[in-house]
């Protein structure tokens, strides 16, 4: 497969920091959030905490305090939005700050929790975050009667301005915040009907967005402190080996350079003044590894391993109806396919950096995080310091994707490089090779599916056997149900709110054949979501072929009783025109799935020349997220959905080779260009009632629009993937 592109010379680009450099961004400071004694009215009289969520200034400034991460999906703006809302504030004196992890442990969780991932930044957080804005607006309004002698229900407000109803009387948040500080929460509010927002549910622009072209955004690898010294790490590339010896004597007189150490069992690192001379000393280094057991494995090792689960007799049953093997017994005809997805790195635009800083007494942390709480664990138990005693500043994201949630490994390597150089602040930023490497990758699988067709060409039986690696294993063993995953079966289960399949079918077994090689797994962007929609919406295709009907009209007779999920497939399907007949040349591809409590649909038109060139023309998308905070940044959202999807689909694969994996840079892992990339077309159509997330679900459906797409264009069925390995010229 190849991609029609516009390659550029790449000389003529001017690199992002070369655009900063020019704005003066190396003269940058930092923002640390506001201080703990901030809490209480005596430490900051000038500018109250109305409570946890609200800030008043007395310029009329509203800072909102939001503990979700901001990594480019927009959860700053539409947290703000709905806090705002519910206070009735003037929306353009908002500003915002991160309060920290530590702060939130020292007032006992106020913020709730701070992780930030599975698209539930808004969806797990906007009631208690509007209750906040609420009571905020309650005890400013409180205050402002207080002191006219009035009721409050007499007054009203607009815009952060209360108005006393009879009288005429007003006054401004900044005015009575000190005052309405001071009078005791409410204990209970009425949050307003989503009809009536006029904050929320507004496309405004983004808070973030002026820092971000104007190159005043800080992000963690920008950090500068006084006396900051840099650290550059080399693991073993074997996950599961360590270190034997390495020469310090080798490369301790190169210039710049304070110190080499090891950094637990596995790691090296240099720590020099500044960050290239740090690694220009750890290429020469010398080091010996001890690359242990794992040395032999290979992607086709693995591969081996996963296919023996396919046939294994033990596997964790996800989804169970009706008799499975009775109605492919009995079927007129069976269908069979087997489907696999690779490793795929989160390859974040920013590479894995924190800054430490260690003293016998306390260490402080500056990292870019999806999780500041989990952040701070790490930072304590590598610190050797009770939490209390620690802290970490969250730092906008260079692009997180999951790699940065769960697991905090280069926080805990920073704290260990530290840990050796008391007083000392070591920012250790990990190279791209280094972060490519040695990531938590989106896990291997492979799956048969074997279906059921009755005379008439009506589904009767499906068994999906997925067999290959479980995120949970690895990362969260507590969240295992009696040795099951449930993870891998999302949209594929058989009901709930968060991501069930689509179909209603007699027969059905899902089912997982656990097999864990060491590559490590992760959370990456739509986890086990994108590989099952795969699975079955490509299937899905195939039975429909099978049978010889229309792709659209066959899943339809399955969707009776998944109104929602069928209400986004028909409204992709009305908007790329399926019932006309699509340009000479292009072709069509529709699929649809429902995860991370949203449903999602997409369709795409493609064409394949005679040398096998693809070109995606257009793709469609619905999404129905119960509510939409701003539909603006959904339409963003599903649109680089498509983005980090589609990248995956045609150029997404982490091979192993001798235990190691082989690609280490962009060069080797490509993604989508700017000029290969087609518009998307999103369809928002919320359905209210419930609150579905946006980051994630839609890029299951990017692959399979494409694949059913190329396969009516050519005839193939692509089953593995990425593109990039299949000849798709036609036969």
């Amino acid at each position: 497969m190849s991609l029609e592109s516009k390659a550029s010379p790449k000389a003529a680009r001017p690199s992002r920091r070369t655009l900063l450099a020019g704005a003066g961004l190396f003269t940058l400071g930092f923002h640390i959030p506001f201080p703990a004694r901030a809490a209480t009215l005596d430490a900051a009289p000038t500018a109250p905490e109305v409570n946890a969520w609200v800030v008043v200034k007395p310029d009329e400034t509203v800072v909102i305090r939001i503990a979700r991460s901001e990594m480019g999906q927009g959860t700053l703006t539409g947290l703000a939005q709905l806090v705002a809302e519910e206070l009735d504030c003037d929306w353009a004196r908002v500003t915002t700050e991160y309060p920290s992890p530590g702060q939130n442990l020292a007032r006992k969780r106020v913020w709730g929790d701070y992780s930030t991932g599975g698209s539930r930044g808004v969806r797990d957080s906007h009631e208690y975050v509007r209750r906040g804005g609420a009571a905020a607006r309650t005890m400013l309004v409180a205050a402002a009667a207080k002191g006219w002698g009035v009721p409050a229900a007499e007054c009203r407000v607009e815009r952060g301005v209360i108005t006393h109803g009879s009288s005429g009387r007003s006054i401004t948040y900044g005015a009575v915040a000190a005052e309405a500080a001071r009078i005791e929460p409410p204990k209970d509010v009425v949050l307003k009907d989503p009809k009536d927002w006029t904050i929320a549910g507004k496309p405004l622009k983004r808070l973030d967005t002026l820092p971000k072209l104007d190159g005043s955004q800080v992000y963690g690898i920008d950090l500068k402190l006084p006396g900051l010294l840099n650290a550059a790490i080399r693991d073993c590339p074997v996950t599961g080996g360590s270190v034997r010896s390495f020469d310090a004597a080798a490369v301790s007189g190169m210039p710049g350079v304070r110190r080499v150490l090891q950094v637990g069992d596995s790691a090296v690192a240099v720590v020099a003044d500044t960050f290239w001379r740090a690694k220009t000393a750890l290429d020469a280094l010398p080091v010996a590894w001890d690359e242990g057991p794992n040395a032999m494995v290979s992607s086709e090792t693995i591969a081996a391993t996963l296919r023996e689960g396919l046939d294994a007799e033990q596997a964790f049953v996800g989804n169970k109806a009706g008799d499975v093997a009775g109605a492919l017994k009995g079927a007129a005809k069976v269908v069979e396919a087997v489907y696999g997805v690779p490793f795929q790195n989160h390859a974040t635009m920013e590479p894995m950096n924190a800054t430490a800083l260690w003293t016998p007494e306390r260490c402080e942390v500056w990292t870019p995080t999806q999780n500041g709480e989990a952040a701070l664990a790490a930072t304590a138990d590598a610190a050797g310091l009770p939490a209390t005693s620690c802290e970490v500043y969250k730092i906008h994201l260079g692009g997180g994707f999951g790699r940065r949630g769960a697991t905090h490994d280069w926080v805990r390597q920073a704290v260990l490089i530290a840990r050796e150089m008391p007083g000392t602040p070591v920012k250790l930023i990990w190279t791209r090779e280094e972060d490519m490497t040695h990531g938590r990758y989106h896990p291997v699988t492979q799956c048969r599916m074997r279906a059921a067709l009755d005379g008439d060409g009506n589904l009767t039986g499906l068994h999906m056997r997925i067999s290959g690696q479980s995120i949970l294993a690895s990362v969260a063993p507590q969240r295992m149900v009696e040795g099951r995953d449930p993870v891998t079966f999302q949209g594929l289960n058989p009901g709930g709110p968060e991501a069930a399949i689509g179909y209603t079918i007699p027969n059905i077994l899902v089912d997982h054949a656990m097999r864990n090689p060491h590559i490590l797994p992760g959370f990456w962007r739509g986890v086990n979501l994108n590989p099952n929609a795969i699975y079955l919406e490509c299937f899905m295709d195939e039975l429909a072929h099978a049978a010889g009907q229309d792709p659209l009209a066959f899943r339809l007779k399955l969707m009776d009783n998944h109104p929602k999920h069928r209400a986004v497939l028909q409204a992709v399907a009305e908007r790329i025109g399926w019932a006309s007949k699509p340009p000479e040349g292009v072709y069509r591809g529709i699929c649809q799935t429902m995860g991370f409590g949203s449903y999602v649909a997409g369709a795409a038109e493609v064409s394949v020349s005679d040398r096998g060139e693809l070109k995606i023309h257009r793709i469609v998308a619905a999404t129905d997220p119960g509510h939409a905070v701003n539909p603006q940044q959904i339409d963003a959202q599903v649109a680089g959905s498509f983005v980090y999807g589609l990248s995956a689909a045609l150029y997404g694969a982490c091979t192993v080779k001798d235990g190691r994996i082989e690609q280490t840079n962009f060069d080797s892992y490509p993604v989508m260009r700017m000029d290969a990339m087609p518009a998307v077309e999103a369809i928002l159509m919320p359905s209210g009632g419930f609150w579905g997330g946006v980051g994630e679900p839609t890029i299951a459906v990017a692959a399979p629009a494409v694949l059913n797409a190329i396969f009516a264009a050519t005839g193939k069925r692509v089953r593995q993937l990425p593109l990039k390995d299949t000849d798709l010229r036609r036969a």
